[in-house]
């Protein structure tokens, strides 16, 4: 599915952020940052854990 789609219809109201973040697969906190920037393209890129010891 196009995840601008996804966004406007959470922008719209037709779904809430949970289901938005669900169908796209990311955290709901991440799509807050998401759908603040309008007319962006969406990357939802996985959540890469990295190690504090360098």
């Amino acid at each position: 599915m196009d995840k601008r789609k996804v966004i406007m219809a959470y922008r719209k109201g037709f779904i809430t952020m949970q289901e938005c973040a669900q169908i796209l697969g990311i955290d709901s906190m991440q799509i807050l940052g998401f759908v603040d920037t309008p007319d962006q393209t969406v990357h939802a890129e996985p959540y890469i854990k990295q190690s504090i010891h360098v």
